[in-house]
Order: C-alpha cells, then sequence, then structure tokens
C-alpha cells in the first residue's frame, strides 16, 4: 500500500469514527412522546455517505466525474432503464425533462410555443413551471379523491388540436392510473413525462414508476427517498431523447464528450456545422438552448450510498404506511389514501381529507398536531391556480382549466399528510396515531 492510500484509509477510518461520535448517538436517540419531534421527513445515513464523500472530496475533482458515473449507471440499472441523467434538483430534472420535448430534433412532435401540456393543478409548482416558462400551455384537469391523482375521466374533454403532452405526478408516491393514462397517450402520440419525485421505488403492475412513459424525474432532496443534498435525476429508453438530455443538460453543446475529455470522435476540427466555419471546434457548438444543471461528484458520492440503501427505505415506508392506515382507518371523518390498484407504492406521506361533515377545520387539527411536536404537510400548492404566480396570468389564453377543480379545491382546503420516512421508529409511528385519534375523538 502506498502512502498516499494508507493516508487515505486512515482518513476514512476517522471519518467512521467521527460519524459513530457525532451522528450515530443523535439518530439512536430515545424518543420521547411529546418532547421528540416527529418530522415529516429526513436524512437517514450512516458512516458510508460520510466515507464516500470524504473520499469524493480527497480527489477533488468538485464537478462531475467518478461517482456521478457510477450513480447514472446503479439509478438506470435499478429503474432497468438504458439511461440516466445526474442533475442538481428534482426542479431541474422536470426542466430538461420538459425542454427536451422542444428539442427541433423531434420535428413534427417537437413541443412549441402555444402547444399544450395536460396537468394537474394539485401538487408541486415545478411540475408546471417549465412548461409556463417556455412559452407553452397548461390545461389542468381535476383530482379524484380515492387515490389523489389526476382524474383521468377528463383526459378526452383536456384533449384539443394544441395538445402535445402529459406531464403528471405521482402523489406522495401512491401511482395514479398508469394503463389510462397511456393508453390516452399512445392513443394520440402524445410524449408522457412521469414526475416521479415522490414515488422512487413504487411499481405498477410490477415495473417501475417514471419508466413508463418517456422521461421520468427524480429529487434528491434531504425529504425524499433518498438524498445526496441536492440533486435529482432524469431517465428514458428512448435514444434520441437522451441524445437531446445529454445535449441541454450540458449547456446545449453537440459535443459528448466527458467532462475533462476531448476529441472522443476524432472529428474535432473536421466537421461542419449549421453556418460555422468547416472544422470549428466541435468542444463548442451548440445544437440547443440549453443549461449547466450537473451536479457534484461530492454530492453523487453520498447518492451512491444512498442508493445501496435504497431498498431497505422502500420496505421500511410500506411498513409505516401500513401501521398509521391500521392506526387510523375506523376515524369516520377522515379519508385516507387508497392505494392505486395494479401498484406497490413507496410511499412518500400518509395522506388525509377531512370529509365534508368535519366539525373541525384542516388547520385546527393540523395545529394541534404541530402543537404535540408532529409536522405536518398540505399537498405542496393545494391548487396552483390559486397562487399569486397565476395573478398575471390570462385564463384561456396562458393556460385552460377542464371543468371546475372542485376536488383540487377539496384537497387544498381539507387535505394534510404526515411522515412515514425510515427514520421513525414504531414508538413515532403510534404517537402520531394515539394524538390523530385524540384530536379526532375529541370533537
Amino acid at each position: 500500500m502506498t502512502k498516499e492510500e494508507q493516508l487515505k484509509q486512515e482518513i476514512l477510518q476517522k471519518t467512521k469514527e467521527y460519524y459513530e461520535l457525532v451522528h450515530k448517538p443523535q439518530q439512536d436517540k430515545e424518543f420521547i412522546a411529546g418532547e421528540s419531534r416527529v418530522n415529516y421527513a429526513g436524512r437517514v445515513f450512516d458512516e458510508t455517505e460520510m466515507q464516500y464523500l470524504v473520499d469524493s472530496s480527497l480527489d477533488f475533482w468538485l464537478t462531475y466525474g467518478s461517482y456521478s458515473k457510477k450513480f447514472e449507471k446503479q439509478l438506470a440499472k435499478f429503474l432497468n432503464v438504458r439511461w440516466a441523467f445526474l442533475v442538481n434538483s428534482g426542479s431541474s430534472a422536470n426542466l430538461l425533462a420538459f425542454y427536451a420535448l422542444t428539442s427541433p430534433l423531434l420535428k413534427e412532435r417537437q413541443v412549441k410555443r402555444g402547444d399544450e401540456v395536460i396537468t394537474v393543478a394539485a401538487g408541486f409548482p415545478t411540475t408546471i413551471t417549465p412548461i409556463v416558462q417556455y412559452g407553452a400551455v397548461p390545461v389542468f384537469v381535476d383530482m379524484e379523491l380515492t387515490h389523489f391523482n389526476i382524474d383521468v375521466s377528463q383526459l378526452e374533454s383536456a384533449l384539443s388540436s394544441k395538445t402535445k403532452a402529459v406531464m403528471i405526478a405521482h402523489t406522495l408516491g401512491n401511482p395514479f392510473n398508469i394503463k389510462a393514462v397511456k393508453e390516452f397517450c399512445d392513443k394520440h402520440n402524445l410524449w408522457l413525462i412521469e414526475d416521479n419525485c415522490d414515488a422512487l421505488g413504487s411499481t405498477y403492475e410490477g415495473k417501475p414508476t417514471g419508466t413508463w412513459g418517456d422521461i421520468g424525474t427524480s429529487s434528491f432532496y434531504p425529504p425524499h427517498h433518498m438524498t445526496m443534498g441536492e440533486g435529482g435525476a432524469t431517465y428514458t429508453d428512448n435514444p434520441l431523447l437522451q441524445k437531446i438530455m445529454l445535449s441541454m443538460r450540458d449547456w446545449g453543446r453537440d459535443c459528448w464528450c466527458e467532462s475533462g475529455v476531448d476529441n472522443t470522435c476524432g472529428k474535432r476540427f473536421g466537421m461542419s456545422f449549421g453556418n460555422l466555419p468547416k472544422g470549428y471546434d466541435h468542444k463548442y457548438v451548440y445544437s440547443h438552448f440549453g443549461f449547466n444543471l450537473k451536479v457534484s461528484d461530492m454530492q453523487a458520492a453520498v447518492g451512491v450510498a444512498q442508493l445501496e440503501k435504497f431498498p431497505s427505505f422502500v420496505e421500511i415506508r410500506k411498513k409505516n404506511f401500513k401501521k398509521l392506515y391500521s392506526g387510523l382507518k375506523d376515524l369516520k371523518v377522515l379519508t385516507l389514501v387508497e392505494t392505486q390498484p395494479k401498484s406497490d407504492p413507496s410511499w412518500f406521506g400518509f395522506m388525509m381529507t377531512l370529509k365534508d361533515d368535519a366539525k373541525f377545520t384542516r388547520n385546527e387539527i393540523a395545529e394541534f398536531l404541530e402543537k404535540n411536536n408532529i409536522q405536518t404537510r398540505n399537498l405542496f400548492a393545494g391548487n396552483i391556480l390559486r397562487h399569486p404566480l397565476f395573478d398575471t396570468m390570462i385564463d384561456g389564453k396562458d393556460y385552460r382549466v377542464v371543468g371546475e377543480l372542485k376536488n383540487t379545491d377539496k384537497i387544498m382546503n381539507d387535505s394534510f399528510w404526515i411522515g412515514l420516512y425510515p427514520g421513525m421508529g414504531d414508538d413515532a409511528i403510534e404517537y402520531m396515531i394515539e394524538k390523530i385519534r385524540e384530536f379526532v375523538n375529541g370533537r
């Protein structure tokens, strides 16, 4: 072993010791009902994440590198897809996924400004933000109140001669009716982007969510199913979309050389592009209006360690969901989310909705839980159309709505969710059940 290798091993051993001294005691702290904070989500890690992170920092490569490549290959293998692209957030993943559909390389299927994209108003803003930013028109359909996903019966009503794509999320890990949505898209030759940011590890008919459509997206922000701090990914089986996303993620360049590598094609100064002079350096030829959405290799290092643990994360989420459902299912005033038929969700959260005859409001039960150290969340934007960012948007021009979105408003007013992430023990789950029952039975 060289002196360099020996020193690195000593550093990594010290990193493990630091984890065991500083972080592990915090993770192993006894849960005290009413005193310990029950967060809706959190990081679950051990010394491996820290060792990989330190190992990457010692190489001091910083940008996209060996850990990034390893993560992409392992994520693609986990999802059984051909390509995965690491980016700097789930929101950037949605941006890249949508903008890939605007590439001129797609010819008659290219999404152009003014074209329509079917989506929902209940969810996270950055599922629809790229649509609006590009100048396409989001078309909003309502939700259903059993699985809390898109109401597929409204898809045909949303269709027009301008419709080019469907872009929707799997709500809190519960897959939408993929069969119905996919059949609709195939029937009308529409692109399908699955926002899989809250559903990594979920399956529908045994196949991973995010892999049914043309492009899937994931987020690795700390509250999500796995984390690398900031980070996200897109994935696809489509070779043309693979080429477009690689270009757009990396500044829009035409060259496919990896970072720090030149002349992979062997024709760097021998090709012609557009109106450029013949032989213009291929490293600086741009075929798309792109971005720089890459993540640092240190973040990817954390992701590699997380991915090794990921199957266990999914199983704990499923187990915690079952405990919560069993403990709350007899409360008649609450509608609990039901599992989408033919699916096996990797749950992100446990969603509840007050029935119309409830004697209390959503905010009242949420405030009660928060006062008892139980963190709660609404279904993100609730109804995005009612937020200030839509104040200057014109209905019928900048966006279109199918029906009245009554169920979306119901979710906005009466739904909330609590956590079930792998860092929760049985005592925390039982405490949440106890406090919810206490509040409901006291009304």
